[in-house]
């Protein structure tokens, strides 16, 4: 434990007392609206909000980022900084690392940094001469390659990549450069945070990569510099292994009194590494395992710039949006060919399934996550929509000929993953109280947060039983919802008689974005033989279709889309879709989970507005429309 104890500056510990929004009294706080108990009262009031405390609006942000502090970002011509990155997510206009104007439709609410732990502030370094790093032998050899030329400052990147992805021995000597640059990251995380208008919030990226297979975790922490400042990054240089990523969390929380967690994103690229039912020494997961796992990594990045992980069409076959920006040629490095049966232990819904089994055998479910997105811009701009999406690095900015570069290089060319094929880029909702730290990381630990493929769809849904097919449409849905049911990431238990669950769903378009399509509720279950299994049933469709006996409407909502300017109309869809719905096959002695999913109309793909806009030809390798898309934490039910 030597080598996670030395990474703090303080052992002085503190009481944390976890309150959630779900409590009737909440504890003094800087940040919250507070309800005493002299304000409580049995009396009737005619306010009918007065002791509300449930979670009343939807904040939209990013918790996967990367600045100039970052080595794959700042070393490849990222220039724009961690203050940059703020003003951006704010709402300000920003001149991008290409020289052009960009600026967000409209602000975040919330923004986590999470700037890669390994070789943290390198970049910067080199280009300010930065006296501890020319003092280390290592880093005056990288300084003085990558200030000799092209040839050099290639041959630089590919020692740090090897260094970072393969030998994962850290030749830097100098703690004294972290710490400073990490003091400076947290300080500037709580000048920009601004309590009920926009929440800044400290992470980073631990970037296991073992054998190029992908297991990496954003950390996201809830505390402002008091607490953050007395931790350094944890790196895979001190471990590739998940579990002492956990270690060293537990010993944050307890030395520091804060909170944190990690959030494992791109299973797609681990090559059926990221939620195999093995620890990472190959050993069998126990129950041990398996509450230390849930307790740390309560959500899953499903969808991203990297590609869209919920289903894979390979395992659902009967589902015809499954096929939805996947990749799943390689691993991370493209050194390894993707094999079928990889693919169940890498996407978010047959993963899902797994977790049903593994609760049944262990007692504890290790991958009961709820479901977010994030960008993982690597430019410091936090672009998620079609139109304004300004790519993943520098050199993927908005150009003529972006399309064509290689993200993901292999020498075998069917590995390789090219620019095209980026998505443009998701989000996280959450559903708070407050625009605070708190809040927000209260509501992600509940999961009651959802992923956005980029657009900010509002969807809400609750799981109960006994739940009428009127209240979706009554004014006080939300707060029947609460009383007598349980939101997204919640958990039903089974009621005497057995009768089948309930959900109310209703899902509101982004305002200055597309149409709904249509709601569907996806559902996992564990059969009589242990088996797992799922189904999916649209619950509301838009316009007259209809939706048949077996639970589908198979008639496509059309398309508005003209090609050739990249444009789209609402003239088909709905601006609203609710749903009341019973589960038709629901049996009391099966855990089952339940999701929604929330479907725009069709909508022009990034490369078809690059395509208007520079008068290009449209790549042929990806699809020319996409049907954005939320995708809500699920409801879970355990006998």
């Amino acid at each position: 434990m030597i080598w996670l104890i030395k990474r703090f500056t303080t052992t002085s510990i503190y009481t944390l007392t976890v309150l959630f929004i779900y409590s009737g009294l909440t504890s003094a706080s800087p940040y919250d609206v507070q309800i005493t108990p002299e304000k409580l009262t049995s009396e009737p009031v005619y306010s009918p909000f007065v002791n509300r405390a449930y979670p009343d609006q939807v904040l939209f942000g990013d918790s996967h980022f990367h600045t100039n502090l970052s080595f794959d970002a700042g070393l490849v011509g990222t220039r724009l900084t961690v203050h940059d990155g703020y003003k951006f997510a704010r709402g300000e206009k920003v001149i991008s690392n290409t020289g052009q104007p960009v600026q967000l439709i409209r602000p975040l609410d919330f923004l986590v940094v999470t700037d890669h732990a390994e070789f943290i502030g390198l970049a910067p370094m080199i280009q300010e001469s930065e006296p501890t790093l020319l003092a280390d032998p290592w880093g005056k050899s990288i300084y003085d390659l990558f200030n000799s030329g092209q040839e050099g400052r290639m041959q630089a990147f590919a020692e740090i990549i090897e260094i970072g992805t393969v030998t994962m021995v850290n030749p830097f000597s100098s703690d004294e450069a972290v710490s400073n640059i990490w003091q400076d990251f947290v300080e500037i995380a709580d000048t920009y945070n601004e309590p009920g208008r926009f929440t800044a919030m400290t992470g980073y990226e631990w970037t296991s990569t073992p054998k190029g297979d992908n297991l990496h975790r954003v950390v996201i922490l809830a505390d402002g510099a008091d607490k953050t400042r007395q931790t350094l990054p944890f790196s895979t240089f001190e471990s590739q292994d998940p579990e002492d990523l956990w270690s060293y969390l537990a010993l944050y929380e307890e030395t520091t009194g804060g909170r944190a967690m990690a959030i494992p994103h791109n299973g797609n690229l681990s090559n059926g590494l990221m939620f195999q039912p093995k620890t990472f020494k190959g050993e069998d997961i126990t129950r041990d395992y398996a509450e230390r796992r849930i307790r740390w990594e309560p959500l899953y990045e499903m969808t991203q710039i990297k590609g869209d992980e919920e289903a894979h069409p390979f395992l659902s076959a009967d589902d015809e949006f499954a096929d939805f920006e996947n990749w799943d040629v390689s691993n991370l490095a493209g050194t390894t060919a993707k094999e079928d049966w990889m693919l169940r232990y890498e996407y978010a819904r047959p993963v899902l399934k797994l977790g049903l089994q593994l609760g049944q055998e262990l007692g504890v479910n290790p991958f009961k996550f709820g479901l977010m997105g994030s960008t993982d811009t690597h430019t410091a701009l936090a672009t998620s929509r079609e139109e304004n999406y300004f790519g993943k690095y520098q050199h993927t900015e908005p150009s003529a000929n972006r399309h064509n570069s290689e993200v993901i290089p292999a020498d075998d060319p069917a590995l390789r993953i090219m620019t095209s094929q980026e998505q443009a880029g998701s989000l996280m909702a959450v559903w708070a109280r407050e625009n605070t730290r708190r809040d927000i990381f209260d509501s992600m630990q509940r999961k009651e947060v959802y992923a956005t493929t980029g657009t900010r769809i509002r969807v809400r849904v609750f799981g109960g039983w006994d739940f009428t097919d009127d209240e979706v449409t009554r004014p006080d849905f939300v707060d029947q919802g609460y009383k007598r049911g349980v939101p997204m990431g919640g958990d039903l238990r089974m009621t005497a008689d057995g009768k089948a669950p309930t959900f109310m769903v209703r899902a509101l378009r982004d305002p200055d974005g597309a149409n709904l399509d249509r709601i569907q509720i996806i559902k996992g279950w564990l059969d009589g033989q242990g088996e797992t299994q799922e189904r999916i049933y649209d619950v509301a469709v838009s316009g007259d279709r209809e939706i048949g006996a077996d639970g589908r409407a198979t008639e496509p909502v059309g398309s508005t889309v003209d090609l050739e300017k990249a444009t789209y109309t609402n003239t088909i869809g709905s601006a609203m879709l609710a749903a009341h719905w019973q589960d038709p096959d629901f049996d009391p002695a099966q855990s089952a989970f339940y999701y929604v999913r929330v479907l725009e109309i069709p909508t022009p793909r990034w490369t078809t507005y690059d395509a208007a806009f520079f008068k290009i030809e449209r790549p042929d390798n990806v699809p020319e429309t996409v049907q954005d898309r939320a995708y809500t934490s699920p409801i879970w039910y355990t006998p």
